[in-house]
């Protein structure tokens, strides 16, 4: 007790394998004065019954980068720390049984060679030669990753934590903590042996990661999205075609998955491990019944809910059909409703982080302390990890009935394929426009945009909207020629788009002009006018893009991405300065996209907004009566105005314009008339993986402030049509070699080709490429910086 440390710069609560990654990363990159608090002994949660398997693959460029960094840092952690680990390569064997599932290891491993992995394609025959205890009759194919391994999960643990404290950092076990106050910007740790001041404190509680976040929940933390699920998996006794196998060969065999059954088999000694991801599944915990310590414990098995997987594993593997089970493992994970993990700074709190909820803790546990070190350390990560920042979620993710859905949904379709027009229907309906029963009954066809109900498409009577029509990666499915349609209509009329969800804050106070300049890398419009403003962060990457609308010297509001809001509300708010007001208007305010050569005659009956005004205008006014507000622009690229109005009003707003004659059209239309014009989106082409010049906001960066010309930047590409579209990733060859990806792609309806921006090297406009799409290399031709649809914007300026 004497030597109880009562100062630190960061108290990370939680021993399992992230917890102390994160320490160790956090000491390796010089902050050695951190402490680790474990109420038990290190490993108590689910890191000591976890399976230890470490795949590379994943369909998240984010994941695949921690998962890809976790493999190599076990591959020679052993030897680093002077620590004997059994880290086993053996290399997994995928197996497909369809060609769909085959196209998407096709795209996987492409993202991998960009990521300098080595996963090939395999045939029947060779998945025979190198696991001739397999059947492969009925397959067409596999996919093989020399580098995916297993590891035990305590030395794993034990390993990372010798490191760390090597270098000076300490952990201290049997010492739960007990809360937080707040002290300044810091925090005072509280726990059963004392207390510890501290910069920043992590929550790396494992499934206990939920009650820890209510800790903070005073300080502006919503109630951290998770559900623990029962996880089971079975060990076999040794059986005789394994003993022989590794008696002739040494090492083991090779892992196989077969996720169109969802499973894996793993030799453990001459044995094997069987681990089922079975549908229907069972959540755990969800009444509020999670025991205080649930340390080093499992549950009774129940093996009839995975006994289909069982038998058709049996199958696959015969030798396993004849194996006894020696013992069953059956205890809890824990899963976001996306199954991705939490990794970053905590939404609403500032020095304070996530780094919790993993579904493949010691998998993605070596990146995943290296990406919180980054965060605390350097202010952000190397890579793009938005797709495992906390704040992708909102405050209304955190509701029981949704987390327990979307968790069971997430945890029943492990293994499946994430089509690029397919929705998954669990939680629908969270967050809807003030029109969400019309544009149903319109025909619309929904998907969530940060949570938000939008249109995609608007099918017509017998068109097929069933699941099954979605589950192609091919463009061509029943919404391309409504799509088509609706673009025409925007093209040649009027089309209106209902964009409820824009993520809006509404900045004032004397000195707010001045304030946001300072944060901002371009200039602030006029009074009356709108601009783009973009945001860098600490290591001189893309934060951010707002759209910014000025109302008066010191009135703004400014909005962004539906899923950027947690993410751009705490950006502004932990910067505010004292005597200015920030206030979070999201849900209070609808938009309609009001777009195409006659929406001026369309809108002029219903406002007394001057419809006259230039690009890039804004106005207060009204429409049938209700407060408005008019911005001259429109994302997809044609004469157009976005209406922003109190939910109440937007109802009467729609049904006038389209009882006028405007078309409603969806988000896939927008998609690909946004392309068209070059026009960048939040999320995929605007990365934090990228600076703000490499996205190509050079004409919103004071010319001061931009520096160096960068080596690459986002080029529009023209493809030969294959008949898809190529996912996010996706490489782009030329010259024999890899020399960029793609960022965003649709087909282009208005120009009539498929279209693509992709990040490449500064010059390769001209240049004849090919992009890597499902495994073929398609021609493209990089067209030059400028629009393919109206290059000069003659007609948004109409």
């Amino acid at each position: 007790m004497n030597d109880f440390p009562k100062t630190a710069r960061v108290v990370i609560i939680g021993g399992g394998a992230v917890g102390v990654s994160s320490l160790y990363h956090l000491a390796l990159a010089g902050w050695t004065d951190c402490v680790l608090l474990e109420r038990n002994e290190l490993t108590a949660g689910s890191t000591w019954h976890a399976a230890g398997n470490c795949p590379n693959f994943a369909g998240s460029w984010a994941i695949m980068n921690i998962q890809r960094y976790s493999a190599a840092l076990y591959r020679e952690l052993g030897a680093r720390v002077d620590y004997p680990m059994n880290y086993h390569v053996t290399g997994t064997i995928r197996y497909a049984h369809s060609p769909e599932r085959m196209q998407e290891f096709e795209h996987v491993r492409a993202m991998g060679d960009i990521q300098g992995l080595k996963m090939t394609r395999m045939t029947t025959a060779e998945m025979e030669e190198v696991y001739p205890i397999g059947e492969t009759h009925d397959l067409v194919g596999g996919l093989w990753d020399p580098e995916d391994g297993d590891i035990d999960p305590a030395q794993l643990t034990q390993a990372l934590a010798k490191g760390a404290r090597d270098l000076g950092a300490r952990i201290i076990r049997h010492c739960p903590a007990t809360g937080v106050t707040r002290d300044g910007d810091g925090w005072i740790v509280h726990s059963e042996q004392g207390d510890i001041a501290c910069d920043y404190v992590v929550n790396a509680a494992g499934y206990y990661a939920a009650r820890v976040a209510e800790w903070f929940e005073p300080h502006g933390r919503p109630p951290l999205p998770m559900v623990v699920m029962s996880h089971q998996y079975l060990l076999t006794e040794p059986i005789p075609e394994i003993e022989a196998w590794t008696a002739e060969n040494g090492g083991k065999l090779p892992m196989v998955r077969d996720p169109d059954i969802s499973y894996y088999l793993r030799q453990e000694k001459t044995g094997l491990n069987l681990g089922p991801y079975e549908n229907p599944c069972k959540s755990v915990w969800t009444n509020g019944d999670m025991p205080e310590d649930f340390s080093f414990q499992l549950w009774q098995e129940d093996l009839d809910r995975i006994e289909d997987i069982m038998l058709d594993a049996m199958e696959r593997v015969p030798a396993l059909g004849r194996a006894g089970v020696s013992s069953v493992i059956n205890g809890p994970i824990p899963y976001t409703p996306d199954g991705l993990p939490l990794i970053g700074p905590m939404p609403g709190v500032k020095n304070a982080f996530d780094a919790n909820v993993f579904t493949f803790g010691i998998a993605q546990g070596g990146g995943a302390g290296k990406v919180l070190a980054d965060w605390i350390t350097k202010g952000a990560p190397d890579w793009d990890c938005f797709d495992v920042d906390p704040r992708r979620f909102g405050a209304w993710t955190s509701d029981p009935a949704y987390c327990k859905a979307k968790a069971e949904e997430v945890y029943g379709h492990e293994y499946a394929m994430h089509f690029p027009h397919m929705r998954w229907p669990a939680g629908a309906d969270m967050l809807t426009s003030p029109n969400h029963a019309r544009l149903k009954e319109q025909g619309a066809q929904m998907a969530p945009y940060g949570g938000w109900e939008r249109a995609t498409w608007f099918a017509h009577p017998g068109d097929d909207t069933s699941h099954a029509a979605t589950q192609t990666w091919k463009r061509n499915g029943p919404w391309h020629k409504r799509v088509a349609e609706e673009v025409a209509a925007v093209t040649n009329a009027c089309g209106v788009l209902d964009l409820s969800g824009f993520s809006r804050f509404e900045l004032s106070g004397e000195g707010a002009a001045d304030w946001l300049a300072a944060q901002i890398a371009g200039r602030l419009p006029s009074v009356g006018r709108m601009t783009l403003a973009y945001f860098t962060g600490p290591t001189g990457k893309f934060a951010t893009e707002m759209s910014v609308s000025r109302w008066a010297e010191d009135r703004f509001t400014l909005i962004t991405a539906a899923v950027a809001r947690a993410h751009d509300h705490d950006l502004l708010a932990h910067a505010l300065t004292p005597g200015l007001t920030l206030t979070d208007t999201t849900e209070a305010m609808s938009c309609l996209l009001v777009t195409g050569p006659m929406s001026r005659d369309l809108l002029a009956p219903i406002t007394d907004g001057d419809l006259t005004a230039p690009w890039l205008s804004v106005a207060e006014t009204t429409a049938l009566g209700h407060n408005i507000r008019l911005q001259r622009v429109s994302f997809a690229g044609e004469l157009g105005w976005e209406i922003h109005g109190p939910r109440d009003a937007i109802p009467a707003i729609y049904d006038a314009l389209t009882k006028a004659g405007a078309t409603p059209f969806g988000m896939f239309a927008l998609e690909s008339m946004r392309l068209e014009k070059g026009y960048r989106a939040w999320g995929s082409d605007l990365s934090p993986g990228y600076t703000l010049r490499e996205v190509g906001a050079d004409r919103f960066i004071r010319p001061d402030a931009r520096g160096p010309d960068p080596d690459r930047h986002l080029h529009m590409l023209v493809l030969d049509d294959c008949g898809y579209d190529p996912l996010p990733m996706s490489p782009v060859h030329a010259d024999g070699r890899i020399t960029g990806e793609i960022t965003s792609a649709a087909y282009g309806h208005r120009i009539g080709k498929p279209i693509a921006l992709a990040m490449l090297p500064a010059g390769s406009a001209g240049r004849a490429v090919q992009v890597e799409i499902f495994g073929q290399m398609v021609p493209a031709t990089v067209h030059p910086d400028a629009p393919l649809y109206d290059p000069a914007n003659e007609r948004l300026r109409a």
